[in-house]
């Protein structure tokens, strides 16, 4: 999992405020299929937003952490049913 500066992520939640969700996870949870769609948008976006069905901060919590662990990437924000997750492009992470 990535770490970031509170600087950094600062700004990210400034971006993040404007995005909209791009992905929805549902009473299914965490499939093959949602991780593939979110590395697919972390491709394309680096910093997305996505929705969570559970009301149970705890299992968001932790769908958060999976998330971040399965695809290398930084949790950003964590507020209500939202999470904000940010990934460099590759070729930024090399410079």
């Amino acid at each position: 999992m990535l770490a970031l500066t509170p600087d950094f992520r600062r700004g990210l939640k400034a971006r993040a405020h404007a995005l909209k969700p791009v992905v929805w996870i549902g009473a299914a949870g965490l499939s093959d299929n949602v991780v593939n769609e979110l590395d697919q948008r972390l491709k394309s976006h680096e910093l997305i937003k996505i929705k969570v069905a559970s009301a149970d901060w705890e299992i968001r919590n932790a769908l958060l952490e999976k998330i971040c662990g399965r695809l290398n990437a930084a949790p950003v924000q964590h507020i209500g049913k939202m999470l904000v997750i940010y990934r460099p492009e590759p070729e930024k992470t090399n410079s």
